[in-house]
């Protein structure tokens, strides 16, 4: 158990027989009254995002929740198969559960998040930043750099990015796991 004062960004909890992440909180004293915490939990499963209010000194269920490196390795049926770095063990996982999916490609480490209680895994997340080679866009006109003006470009992994007129096919580039967007050119 743990005091609604002691949530933190970051800090898991169950509510209601769901899990939550907290992803904002702010202690609150308004001019008279108790004093509350106004916290924005997201829902593990779901994704929903709620806004919750919190007395202070009010008893939360806490869950203790582990990060681990796992690999990728295959997609088996619509499970996608990871290997724990450490103990090496497989588990799948299914696609919504993984967070920039899109961009995964085979040999991808990710970080599993999972409740340590139950070894239940809640959720995998792709780093913020990865490599991808174009496979297929049009091609670049020399000059075409002054605008911001983007084009489609097909990846490796079969998604599709918006890039600026220069990139041209075979070009390795950097995106943006959480949006799918451009971050820039990787220099061979």
């Amino acid at each position: 158990m743990i005091k609604s004062q002691d949530i933190k960004k970051g800090t898991c909890i169950r509510l209601d027989g769901k899990l939550y992440f907290c992803i904002d909180f702010l202690h609150v004293k308004p001019g008279k009254g108790n004093t509350i915490m106004r916290t924005t939990l997201k829902d593990v499963v779901s994704g929903r995002v709620l806004e919750k209010r919190f007395n202070i000194g009010e008893a939360l269920e806490d869950v203790r929740v582990e990060r681990r490196p796992y690999q990728y390795l295959y997609m088996e049926g619509e499970d996608y198969i990871f290997m724990n770095q450490e103990t090496f063990d497989q588990a799948p996982i299914a696609k919504d559960l993984i967070t920039g999916v899109d961009f995964m490609k085979e040999g991808d480490v990710v970080e599993v998040v999972s409740d340590a209680s139950t070894e239940t895994i809640l959720y995998a997340e792709m780093p913020v930043k990865t490599q991808l080679k174009i496979t297929y866009t049009e091609p670049g006109l020399k000059g075409d750099t002054a605008t911001n003006t983007t084009k489609p470009a097909t990846v490796e992994t079969g998604a599709e990015v918006r890039v600026p007129l220069f990139i041209n096919e075979g070009e390795t580039i950097e995106v943006d796991t959480r949006d799918g967007s451009y971050v820039n050119r990787v220099k061979a």
